[in-house]
């Protein structure tokens, strides 16, 4: 049985190697008392380790709104996207740097169980070519989350 941390772990730095994201990383949801908390878990191209401290809600900071909608998040200018004002609702943007990114859902068992996210510390570096692969990326799943969003009959 390989260890999933090292499998998860490796398949972030070989998708940021192949498409050249200054950061990318997997967050998982958590069950927590009465709700799911959801938790940047893996990471590859981080400043530092504050991404493991954020914990989010449901609709709440990216990887938060896109397991609500289970949508795809396309932010090409995080300045456009989020002003300055609001930059503190987004932690993994502040604490990443990040001025251009993509988050999209990873399904298992037709569920949102984790969202990928590739960013860029330039603006207008994400693109919609890269959210498409990105999303390629999370179809196929990561570690043991199968990545499909209907179940198998």
């Amino acid at each position: 049985m390989m260890n999933n941390s090292a499998n998860y772990q490796r398949e972030l730095d070989g998708i940021r190697e192949t498409f050249g994201y200054d950061f990318i990383a997997l967050a998982l949801v958590e069950p927590a008392e009465h709700q799911y908390v959801i938790k940047w878990k893996y990471a590859a191209g981080n400043r530092n380790e504050r991404f493991r401290r954020i914990v989010l809600k449901s609709g709440k900071g990216i990887a938060g709104i896109v397991f609500k909608t289970g949508k795809p998040v396309f932010i090409p200018s995080v300045r456009d996207y989020v002003g300055a004002d609001s930059l503190f609702n987004y932690p993994i943007v502040q604490s990443e740097k990040l001025e251009s990114l993509g988050a999209v859902p990873i399904w298992n068992e037709a569920r949102v169980a984790g969202v990928l996210l590739g960013g860029f510390r330039q603006e207008g570096r994400m693109t919609p070519e890269l959210m498409y692969s990105l999303n390629r990326a999370a179809r196929q799943g990561m570690g043991e989350l199968d990545g499909r969003e209907v179940m198998q009959r």
